[in-house]
């Protein structure tokens, strides 16, 4: 009985002590993460689709290791020969060296005068981006009036390199940046927010150290898509955890003066919903290892192990630091201990919502339902048939300028050509198919001294496209192209080639979204039914949450389409939003209805609810206020799809935790009465 005094206090510290250990130790390898690290093609194919298997079998053609830079030259009156003496000359000392080809082609003049084009082979392997930025170097004094840009496949992988770049740095600085500031005003301490943002630091340090181990000996595929949305996930799913665990405990310690038995206690009544919570998320991004795209199925356990990490850290270094300061933590708002159950005065707000609910809850149920069915008439006018790699980027860069003059003076697919495979004594036949296809500039076969190149049986033919090969119109041209040489009988044509690679990764995308989506659902909902102990309930949740999502995806319709005047989104941005508004969503349902369980097992269902949301109303508003701000974050990542991540899950987080949470899930549980336990004794 002597030492349990002395455990109180030990314990906590030992694994603060434990928590300062791991911290030293993974902390640093959030800074790595973009050293292991794929942001080429690679890195988002499909796994079974046609290009990929072209793909793997170019190897015997042509050089596999290598992709194409481009570099683009234009002088509108007319190149000099000191323009193209420029070209050859900056460009010929890096032939040959380190992570560039050996044969660079000669400056390739336009038919018009204006421009010429060189073809400069990078290495695929170790880092393009960077012998991209040596090129860039050595072309970064032209003559004057002559505009020089690398761009082309290599030129994107470099831009896209430098999109990201980012993600170490501003990323985290303004998601750290916009928690603290939140927190401050949620706490008004000015302890409470580095102790919470401490926790966060945490779990990210474990969450990456994971996943660089993982990434660097080839267990899973990290890019920089699933880099930064597991740096905002650790920082709102650690920062909701948080206030759910520390509203409880502020609460605790107005029934207790024992700091110890009060976080004892708020550990133990706040378990049971950040578990459901956890892993409702983990299983619910864990659905995407169902994908057929390498960067969907790798996000799902680099999403799982970031939510893993914050459970952890929010249930165990949190509940120490917190034990050891006690009322300390809330300083100079510490709460006093009253001797009462009642919700303390910083719930009046919240218990004014509850009366005004419980007013009028049929009115109040239909008309926010009306509101959200409103916004989700105009889901089906969101368009998410993919973009042209050129509107990936928000601003410019290099390689969509030069993709645009280059469109202008030649053939806009030079240099990155449409492959096609066949067996040899089809080849001509196959050929001519492919010459006949409207969109294709020109095509022939891979040849060697003037005989066409045969490997295990099979030739190839290599395809300029007269559009750009990023380009939609360029999609439907290999499209095309299939449909013309599949049918050729005994030819067995596979067409493969950096336009087939993004339409093979458009569709697969596709197909991912609609088997992904019901098996979301079903996973989230069996969740619920357990958590619950009933049927009704988290049929209703689940589908008030659907709702939510659909009208999130009608407002991100009209902004896109209108306002932002967007060229459209790729197929896994829906995809995405859903996962993560559906998993993320139901948590601030989880979050009230365990408590209203907890409420309605004493104070019967309509009290329950009463209680529960004016008792969790403060806490579930902040954290969806942190979850928003966090996820809006990623828009300083000027990449298209992960501003527009950013929007639709931020807005749909509000919409959950502002009408959902707030006023339909209470307004239709007091109008459904006791039967939303359903089974449940409850229920009786």
């Amino acid at each position: 009985m002597a030492t349990t005094p002395r455990l109180r206090w030990l314990i906590p510290a030992l694994l603060l002590l434990g928590w300062l250990v791991i911290g030293g130790v993974t902390g640093p390898y959030a800074g790595k993460l973009s050293s292991v690290a794929t942001n080429d093609n690679s890195a988002f194919l499909p796994a079974s689709a046609e290009s990929t298997e072209v793909n793997d079998m170019l190897a015997g053609f042509t050089d596999s290791d290598t992709v194409p830079a481009i570099v683009i030259a234009e002088r509108p009156s007319g190149l000099t020969p000191a323009d193209t003496e420029f070209l050859t000359t900056a460009t010929a000392p890096l032939a040959g060296t380190e992570g560039f080809g050996a044969q660079f082609s000669p400056p390739i003049p336009s038919q018009d005068g204006q421009a010429a084009q060189m073809f400069i082979p990078i290495s695929a392997d170790g880092e393009p981006a960077d012998y991209v930025a040596e090129l860039r170097d050595a072309l970064a004094s032209p003559p004057d009036g002559l505009t020089v840009l690398v761009t082309g496949p290599a030129g994107q992988i470099a831009d896209l390199g430098e999109a990201f770049a980012g993600i170490d740095g501003l990323l985290l600085l303004v998601a750290g940046v916009v928690v603290m500031l939140i927190l401050f005003v949620v706490y008004r301490s000015p302890i409470l927010p580095f102790v919470v943002i401490i926790s966060a630091i945490f779990a990210l340090g474990l969450a990456s150290g994971l996943v660089y181990v993982l990434a660097s000996t080839d267990v899973l595929e990290l890019n920089g898509q699933s880099q930064g949305i597991l740096f905002i996930l650790v920082f709102g799913a650690a920062t909701d955890y948080a206030l759910l665990l520390v509203s409880r405990f502020r609460e605790e310690l107005t029934r207790s003066d024992d700091k110890y038995a009060s976080i004892r206690a708020a550990w133990r009544a706040t378990i049971e919903p950040i578990s459901a919570s956890a892993g409702t998320v983990i299983l619910g991004v864990l659905c995407l290892l169902f994908s057929d795209l390498n960067s969907n199925r790798s996000l799902g356990p680099v999403a799982a192990i970031g939510i893993a990490a914050s459970f952890i850290a929010s249930m165990t270094f949190l509940p120490a630091a917190l034990a050891l300061l006690g009322r300390t933590a809330f300083w100079p708002l510490r709460p006093k201990h009253t001797d009462s159950s009642e919700p303390d005065s910083t719930h009046r707000f919240w218990a004014a919502i509850a009366d005004r609910v419980a007013a009028r809850p049929r009115a109040i149920w239909i008309g926010t339902l009306v509101v959200l069915l409103i916004g989700a008439a105009f889901a089906p006018t969101f368009k998410a048939d993919g973009v042209a790699q050129t509107d990936y980027f928000l601003g410019s860069v290099d390689s969509v300028e030069g993709a645009e003059i280059q469109a202008e003076h030649f053939d806009a697919g030079s240099g990155a050509p449409t492959w096609v495979i066949s067996e040899q004594p089809q080849g001509q036949a196959v050929l001519e198919a492919v010459r006949g296809v409207d969109g294709v500039a020109s095509a022939d076969l891979v040849r060697e001294g003037g005989n066409p190149v045969v490997v295990d049986g099979k030739v190839a033919i290599e395809a300029t496209l007269a559009d750009n090969a990023d380009s939609l119109a360029a999609q439907d041209t290999v499209v095309a192209i299939r449909d013309e040489v599949h049918p050729i009988d005994g030819a067995n044509a596979l067409v493969g080639g950096t336009t087939a690679i993004d339409l093979d990764t458009r569709t697969t995308a596709i197909n991912d979204r609609n088997l992904i989506i019901p098996i979301v659902l079903v996973v989230v909902l069996a969740v619920l039914m357990l958590l619950l102990r009933s049927v009704a309930a988290p049929v209703m949740l689940l589908a008030t949450t659907v709702i939510s999502f659909a009208a999130t995806l009608g407002v991100g319709a009209l902004l896109f389409n209108g306002l932002f005047d967007f060229a459209g989104a790729d197929p896994v941005v829906p995809l995405f939003a859903f996962v993560f508004l559906v998993a993320l969503g139901i948590d601030y349902n989880i979050f009230l209805m365990t408590r209203v369980r907890e409420e309605a097992l004493t104070h019967g269902t309509r009290d329950g609810m009463l209680r529960g949301l004016t008792a969790t109303g403060g806490v579930i508003t902040s954290a969806g206020v942190v979850l928003a701000a966090t996820f809006a974050a990623l828009a300083v990542i000027p990449l298209l799809f992960l501003a527009q991540i950013a929007f639709l899950v931020a807005f749909g987080v509000l919409v959950d935790t502002l009408i959902v949470r707030t006023l339909l899930v209470p307004a239709l549980t007091l109008d459904v009465g006791k039967r939303i336990w359903w089974p449940s004794a409850l229920s009786r």
